[in-house]
């Protein structure tokens, strides 16, 4: 509490004269593990014994994990700079983003930084884009490749967020013990992130317009606010810096990033606060296992998220500059190839657009159970460039955002009744909306077309369970499972709806086989 009453006083209060015995006091209450704090109270008390004691505990936490030490005869040294700039970038508030650092004080702040892991990097030594390429995977420093990107080369500003960067991880290191574990990293910078720092996932209304902007570093660094992707790299630099490990993984549509020691792994989800949360969360339906990716996939990533909001806004020639960016990047990735042959479609440039979607027609992509149908709807003549525009139609949750889709879906079914997507979408809107007899009607037009979505079989063992169709929904099930298992699946869902089954219906195909063995005569 007196921290924080320390902050909020008056000035006159804070340039009053203050008792020795009080400064004493406030001095001891502060953290003594906290740059931040340490700076704050020097900043206040600069001609107190109270104050220069601060400051010298605040410069030698910064140096804490150093063998070399900037020190003269026992005294602190502090470099010929103006000290009150580099405490105002340390303490600044979310959004506060017109402090910049002069070059003096950026060369102090790399100059005590020097230590830090990401220094051992080749890619810390490269300025331009093209060099990045050549790199090996494992020597690119993702922060200085995606600033790179986004400030267009200007070392200036490259350096600035750098300097932000090797602040937060001098804080934390200034937590952890010397030699510290793996693990204590770990706890040591998820403890920052989300607890003391309080970086959060921006609430819906702004992320849905701009989830490009929570998901560039110096966007997240200024506001504390990140998607998923955002937050994560944010959480890698740092882990640059700090000599720690870890693993990125992409479910479909997600990021997060992970621990492996030995067999033993910890998940680490970067929209919930760092939680570690079970393999079986990220997985569904058709998805069966989790794609690992390297630091430069990210950056492909990175250009991904981009591209969806220019998607959003409709603007192709964009999407398309975006997708293209990512491609060096994600060379083999076969969505970046469909969402790129689908952008294709949009902007009239069919010759390249049919000609990535006939790359990946007959392909199952290695994460899912099932391939993808509209390229091969597409390419048979089953959909056109506007129906495939449909399934992309933003949908906001309300009742009106749902029927317009609704309406626009069932347009397009009326010229190519036989589009896979397309019926499985006006599946899904008629659930939403609780027309699940409707629904129960497209999903058994879909699979009269094609029995080799497990997303479908499932879909219908509900609905029939949900309509007292018992029989049917435990065909459907079945039909799920046996898809799944085909490549090697199990997923968690579809144990969960036998489970609820089992009680209201003996599953005839278990009673089959008690009926074969007890007709078995002795």
């Amino acid at each position: 509490m007196k921290k924080l009453l320390l902050l909020l006083l008056p000035a006159m209060f804070i340039t009053a004269k203050i008792p020795e015995a009080h400064l004493d006091t406030l001095y001891r209450s502060l953290d003594p593990q906290s740059i931040s704090q340490l700076f704050a109270f020097y900043h206040l008390y600069p001609a107190t014994s109270q104050g220069k004691q601060a400051l010298s505990d605040a410069w030698e936490l910064m140096h804490k994990h150093r063998s070399e030490r900037r020190y003269l005869e026992g005294e602190l040294v502090l470099p010929a700079m103006d000290i009150d700039g580099v405490i105002s970038f340390v303490n600044k508030q979310p959004f506060e983003t017109d402090i910049e650092l002069s070059e003096d004080q950026l060369e102090m702040i790399e100059s005590v930084s020097d230590h830090l892991a990401n220094r051992n990097l080749k890619g810390h030594y490269v300025w331009k884009k093209s060099e990045l390429f050549s790199l090996p995977t494992e020597e690119v420093d993702l922060s200085r490749a995606l600033l790179l990107y986004q400030f267009e080369e200007d070392p200036l500003k490259v350096r600035q967020y750098e300097a932000s960067l090797d602040l937060i991880a001098l804080q934390i290191l200034a937590r952890l013990p010397i030699h510290a574990t793996n693990e204590e990293k770990i706890r040591a910078i998820s403890h920052f992130i989300f607890h003391e720092k309080r970086f959060r996932f921006p609430p819906h209304s702004l992320y849905a317009k701009d989830i490009d902007t929570y998901t560039f570093l110096s966007s997240v660094l200024d506001s504390r606010l990140g998607v998923c992707l955002g937050v994560s790299i944010l959480y890698l630099s740092i882990a640059e810096r700090l000599d720690l490990p870890l693993e990125i993984i992409t479910p479909p549509g997600h990021i997060y990033i992970r621990y492996r020691k030995g067999e033993e792994i910890q998940n680490i989800e970067t929209t919930a606060r760092g939680i570690h949360l079970p393999n079986r969360a990220y997985l569904g339906i058709n998805t069966r296992k989790l794609q690992q990716r390297n630091k430069k996939q990210v950056i492909g990533l990175a250009f991904i998220n981009q591209a969806s909001v220019a998607w959003h806004k409709e603007d192709h020639e964009t999407t398309v500059d975006l997708y293209e960016k990512a491609l060096p990047f994600l060379p083999d990735d076969p969505l970046l190839k469909m969402f790129l042959g689908y952008n294709y479609l949009f902007i009239g440039k069919e010759k390249e657009g049919r000609a990535l979607l006939s790359e990946i027609r007959d392909l199952t992509f290695d994460h899912a159970v099932a391939k993808e149908t509209t390229p091969e709807d597409y390419l048979n003549g089953k959909v056109n460039t506007e129906g495939i525009k449909t399934l992309f139609l933003h949908v906001d949750e309300t009742r009106e955002s749902i029927l317009e889709k609704q309406q626009k879906v069932e347009a397009i079914l009326e010229k190519y009744p036989d589009f896979r997507d397309g019926i499985l979408q006006l599946a899904i809107t008629q659930l939403q909306l609780g027309q699940s007899g409707d629904a129960l009607e497209s999903l058994s037009h879909f699979h009269s077309l094609d029995q080799n979505s497990p997303m479908v079989e499932y879909y219908l063992s509900i609905v029939s369970l949900n309509r007292f169709l018992y029989k049917e929904a435990w065909q459907h099930l079945h039909s799920a499972e046996e898809l799944t298992k085909k490549r090697d699946h199990s997923p968690y869902c579809l144990k969960g709806l036998r489970h609820a089954l089992r009680p209201l219906y003996p599953d005839p195909s278990q009673a089959q086989v008690h009926l074969n063995h007890s007709s078995i005569p002795d």
